[in-house]
């Protein structure tokens, strides 16, 4: 049982694996190669092991690089799987809220209520804007999809960055009940964390040490208090799992034998958030290491050549279930994990970790996705 007020104090978590939608997948760090490009068959073999292979949860990024929009790969993938979840990362302000709120309502349809939406506040491509600005008009999003999932009839909304006016909510309603799909959300500054405290559910964490995650998680805990609400959170991180530390090591090693300091610098360019406040913690952070890994077994080496998730846990599967353990006694009940190359990572960590685990589906236990819902898409009456 975790200290901390969280929303899911029950020992469980959810374990994700990751979709490279956005061209990041690699035999050897920074070294294109076209045979694991990001394309719609090769993203949705990932889904589709990590759905075989027992996963709760996939993550499916968004950004202004070569691969597939992750909305639109989600409602293609959702019949051609069974039981996994789809954790879609959708940028705030790209799409009219209402029109997102209908999209997102069909796509929850489709998979049957195994939709999550992963919040993003960065830049739109090609475009850049004030903190402030970006985060104040997120805010205003979520509200207006939370008012049109949890609204029936009428629909008003007059706000700074939207004036909004709908006779009726219905064509946004989602499979998901009491709700609707639950919002995972990350960021370090301020206002991200303010953002979270006051409107999502899951507050996703990048690698740093055990005793500064801990610290932001109580600092968060008590934001959400503030608002009259718990949160849970989660862990994203890599990993590199193997039979022995030795030969975890020698793969985290090799993964980036072939980088080159210009190529790396060139990859984590591209990326929307490469400037963000978490960015260069995680950079400021490697920094101080001399030999890549920030404490026993977490391993800052795929910063080198990423922009956000900047490390991996590396170890034997005792090791990194212990370590999983560890963030789980502090209060973690979500876990999105990936590996390079993927699909090899995913089969491995499936292997080793995944089966002693304590398992979940956070949207489930929190009520969302439950038998039969009436919605104007199922059994609710016509009009």
């Amino acid at each position: 049982m975790s200290e901390l007020p969280i929303r899911t104090p029950d020992r469980k978590c959810e374990v994700a694996w990751f979709s490279a939608l956005c061209s990041d997948d690699y035999e050897f760090l920074g070294i294109p190669d076209g045979s694991i490009r990001s394309n719609f068959e090769h993203c949705g073999e990932i889904v589709k092991q990590a759905d075989a292979l027992g996963y709760q949860n996939v993550l499916l990024p968004s950004g202004w690089i070569a691969g597939q929009d992750a909305l639109a790969f989600a409602a293609a993938m959702a019949p051609l799987t069974t039981q996994i979840n789809q954790l879609v990362a959708l940028r705030m302000g790209e799409v009219w809220p209402p029109m997102l709120a209908r999209a997102l309502a069909t796509v929850d349809h489709i998979a049957k209520g195994r939709l999550c939406i992963n919040i993003i506040s960065s830049d739109m491509p090609g475009m850049k804007e004030s903190n402030e600005v970006r985060y104040a008009r997120a805010s205003e999003i979520i509200q207006i999809l939370q008012g049109l999932w949890r609204t029936d009839g009428p629909f008003e909304w007059k706000g700074d960055y939207y004036n909004i006016s709908l006779p009726t909510t219905e064509p946004a309603k989602p499979y998901q009940q009491n709700g609707g799909p639950l919002l995972y959300f990350g960021g370090i500054s301020p206002a991200a964390q303010d953002l979270c405290a006051k409107h999502c559910d899951v507050f996703l964490m990048w690698p740093e040490t055990e005793d500064r995650i801990a610290e932001t998680m109580r600092i968060m805990s008590a934001k959400a208090a503030a608002y009259g609400r718990k949160i849970d959170f989660g862990f994203r991180a890599h990993v590199i799992v193997r039979e022995t530390e030795a030969e975890a090591r020698a793969a985290a090693d090799r993964l980036i034998s072939k980088l080159t300091a210009e190529k790396g610098a060139e990859i984590k360019a591209r990326s929307q958030d490469s400037q963000s406040a978490g960015v260069k913690r995680q950079d400021e952070l490697r920094a101080q290491s001399t030999d890549l890994y920030l404490e026993p077994h977490l391993w800052s080496g795929i910063g080198l050549a990423r922009s956000g998730c900047a490390s991996a846990i590396v170890g034997d599967p005792e090791q990194v279930l212990a370590k999983l353990n560890r963030y789980m006694d502090l209060g973690m009940r979500a876990f999105i994990l990936s590996g390079y190359p993927h699909l090899e990572e995913c089969d491995l960590f499936a292997q080793h970790v995944l089966p002693h685990l304590p398992t979940c589906r956070l949207n489930e236990l929190q009520g969302r996705r439950v038998p039969e819902p009436v919605t104007p898409l199922t059994t609710a009456p016509r009009r």
